[in-house]
């Protein structure tokens, strides 16, 4: 990859991910000040300024050494939103609410990168501006729908877990939770593996050829 393929990538997928990963984080704090607890409010996590919530490994390192390598795929995290589940009103219900609200986060925004696309392929008539506009909507899709698919796996600490230990019984959930300490390294494991991108990569292939029959 020459320097200007470089230049190209990061240019093309810097907006589209710091915004699903920032985004992401601040459905979280959103759902929970909704539910009860204001913690995220007062602590000015409620805001779409990015730099309120970047973490230099997740937001920055990782996703940047995915697109350098070019992995096929991109994923990375922000700093977490806190929420304090005393604070909510049925505290087991409303936390697998909130862990649920940062994916739909990521499949509207896919919605909304579709019309980023379209607006290059329709409406923009100079070619270079339309092809960086569509290859950064293209971008866009991408990666909230792999944040999407991705955070509900029901590996602890991912939002699945969370949704998954609102539903099934309080036995199981306090099973997963002494898995928690464990769960970034099962996650690494398997992204090292191949077991992720075996799992990820169909079901990206299913919603991309749904989204295309919707909207194109």
């Amino acid at each position: 990859m020459n320097i200007d393929s470089i230049i190209y990538n990061i240019a093309v997928w810097s907006l589209p991910v710091l915004f699903a990963i920032t985004l992401h984080e601040v459905a979280h704090g959103w759902m929970a000040s909704k539910l009860g607890d204001n913690t995220a409010k007062m602590l000015g996590r409620l805001t779409v300024n990015p730099f309120k919530h970047i973490d230099p490994i997740g937001t920055v390192v990782v996703p940047l050494a995915m697109v350098l390598l070019q992995t096929g795929f991109v994923f990375g995290w922000a700093k977490p939103v806190p929420v304090n589940m005393r604070n909510l009103n049925s505290p087991r219900k409303d936390m697998a609410i909130v862990a649920a609200a940062g994916p739909i986060s990521n499949l509207i925004m896919a919605v909304f990168w579709v019309f980023i696309f379209k607006l290059g392929a329709s409406v923009i008539t100079d070619p270079n501006i339309s092809e960086g506009v569509k290859a950064m909507g293209q971008a866009g899709i991408i990666i909230n729908l792999i944040l999407f698919i991705f955070n509900l796996l029901p590996i602890p600490p991912l939002d699945g877990s969370k949704v998954l230990s609102g539903i099934v019984p309080p036995s199981v959930s306090d099973m997963m939770d002494k898995i928690e300490p464990y769960g970034l390294f099962i996650v690494i494991g398997l992204l090292y593996f191949g077991v992720l991108n075996a799992i990820i990569s169909p079901v990206l292939a299913f919603f991309l050829q749904t989204i295309g029959s919707l909207f194109f």
